[in-house]
């Protein structure tokens, strides 16, 4: 069905091959190393981008003008011992519009709880139904919580498969792993981690978002450039369900995500809207996001 809307909406064809699902960037920046031989990260941060773009998480082929494109950067914020690091992962995903140049986030996130342990060279294996290393086990979370959120941008509740998935990964975290790299895994290590992510998507109290996620991608961004009126409308009709998720649900995980990922999108598309729907974004957005309210307010 995605090979079939794609093309469809770019009117070409292109033969199938077999293809992996990420097109991935990787940069591993040690601003505090005192111990461990830079290389170490050289290393590894060739090894991730190998692991997300040579590994196949799915049975769907995908053309590379569909590949989701991953961009991440990890900071290296302590050295617990020669072999385990904590780090900061900060993980941006898009995936292309139909019919245009533009490519539109669907995940920017900043993960904060994460502990790896690695030595040089070691290999990174991806096994989806076993715990292998904290580290593969981080990595195959954010690959199917992109792949969820891309899915469920094609199709309403696309990405369910997915997203089961990356709660399975949080399911296989060992209860005897050390504390240190349990951290972020667990729904009292905080509101903010991995655990809560993927348990807003699949809260069914919080099923409505899944929803808008598909209107505002499919039905609004994705008849834009034909149609930019009716495309930012449908986007702007999102905003009446984002609201009221924001009241029944205040400080969800999931919108803040949302937020994060698509503020200054939505600045970008409302500055051509009428005031109506210029209103409703502020009054939507800065409830669920205040912190970046002044950027709201610049849409006028």
């Amino acid at each position: 069905m995605r090979f079939i809307l794609m093309l469809l909406c770019l009117s070409v064809f292109v033969s199938r091959a077999e293809a992996q699902e990420f097109r991935t960037n990787v940069i591993i920046q040690t601003p505090s190393l005192q111990n461990a031989d830079p290389k170490v990260f050289e290393t590894l941060q060739n090894t991730i981008q190998e692991f997300y773009n040579n590994t196949k998480f799915t049975e769907t082929e995908y053309e590379e003008f569909e590949k989701i494109q991953l961009d991440i950067n990890m900071t290296i914020s302590s050295e617990i011992t020669q072999t385990r690091f904590k780090a900061d992962f900060a993980i941006q995903a898009t995936r292309p519009v139909y019919n245009s140049n533009y490519s539109t986030p669907i995940l920017t996130h900043v993960d904060k709880e994460f502990a790896f342990d690695y030595e040089q060279f070691a290999p990174i294996d991806f096994s989806e139904n076993s715990f292998s290393t904290n580290l593969s086990s981080l990595l195959s979370f954010y690959a199917y919580m992109v792949l969820g959120l891309d899915g469920d941008s094609f199709s309403p509740y696309g990405g369910e498969t997915h997203l089961q998935a990356a709660r399975e990964i949080v399911n296989l975290i060992p209860q005897n792993l050390a504390e240190t790299l349990r951290s972020g895994w667990r729904s009292i290590d905080s509101n903010r981690n991995r655990y809560w992510l993927v348990d807003d998507m699949l809260n069914p109290r919080l099923r409505d978002f899944r929803q808008v996620w598909y209107d505002y991608h499919r039905q609004g961004l994705d008849i834009m450039a034909q149609n930019p009126e009716a495309g930012r409308a449908i986007i702007s009709d999102t905003f009446t369900v984002i609201g009221e998720l924001n009241r029944s649900r205040p400080n969800t995980m999931i919108l803040q995500v949302f937020s994060n990922t698509k503020n200054g999108e939505l600045v970008e598309i409302f500055k051509r809207g009428d005031t109506a729907e210029q209103n409703l974004l502020i009054s939507t957005m800065t409830k669920v996001d205040p912190a970046n309210s002044a950027k709201y307010r610049q849409v006028k």
